[in-house]
């Protein structure tokens, strides 16, 4: 019977929660999915970024990786290399052309272990990877697009200070991937193009609060105008 009681207040309390985030989603208090978010992967541990936007995936959320070949993996290159030449010797002994395949791209790497944490032979697996997308770089239109962060997957923030840690990019560029300099002129075009939109943007910004400081608005419609954001 204690058994049985726990069961149904388990049940009764799951069952309120779950009506206060409808209720929550419904009044628009709160948000169930945004339509795409762009995740900067620079300074993230590949693994565990994997494992935050596979359950985002599976939940329903579009998302998209960009800079992949920022990511870090913890513990020194020598170790990480070791690991990734022996991944890359194994074959069929009858036919090597059969595979397995041994992925270079860290983009390629990102959504390979990113499929590993989904059933990605269901129906619902393959429904969930198709909302996702990884790239090397910033490639438009998401260099215009809001970027952001997983502060549970950032290295500084899980990774004990002094231990080491290996550059994704540096590791596939030593075993095979022959984009690393591509993708390194096409940032530093990326980054001079949008420090010149930076600087615009400031000189508009302090244009306006200078109009703003010397504009002649009575004190009521001043009021009048902070009711609506302006």
């Amino acid at each position: 019977f204690a058994r049985g009681s726990r069961r149904r207040d388990d049940g009764r309390h799951g069952g309120r929660q779950a009506r206060s985030v409808l209720e929550q989603v419904v009044s628009g208090s709160r948000k169930m999915f945004e339509k795409l978010v762009v995740v900067d992967c620079r300074g993230h541990l590949i693994g565990r970024l994997a494992s935050v936007i596979a359950k985002q995936l599976l939940s329903g959320q579009r998302v998209v990786a960009v800079r992949c070949e920022e990511l870090e993996i913890s513990g020194p290159i020598w170790r990480n290399e070791i690991k990734m030449l022996v991944r890359r010797g194994k074959k069929m002994n009858s036919n090597p052309e059969r595979g397995p395949f041994s992925l270079r791209a860290p983009a390629a790497l990102l959504q390979r272990m990113i499929r590993g944490m989904i059933p990605h032979k269901t129906q619902r697996g393959k429904t969930a990877l198709l909302r996702l997308k990884a790239f090397e770089g910033i490639p438009h239109p998401y260099d215009r697009m809001k970027r952001q962060v997983i502060p549970e997957a950032l290295r500084v923030l899980r990774l004990r200070p002094g231990r080491k840690f290996t550059n994704l990019g540096v590791l596939c560029a030593k075993n095979g991937w022959n984009h690393k300099a591509l993708l390194e002129t096409l940032e530093e075009k990326r980054k001079a193009k949008s420090g010149a939109f930076y600087e615009r943007k400031k000189a508009k910004i302090a244009l306006r609060k200078k109009a703003e400081a010397e504009a002649d608005v009575p004190e009521k419609a001043k009021e009048i105008l902070a009711q609506f954001g302006y």
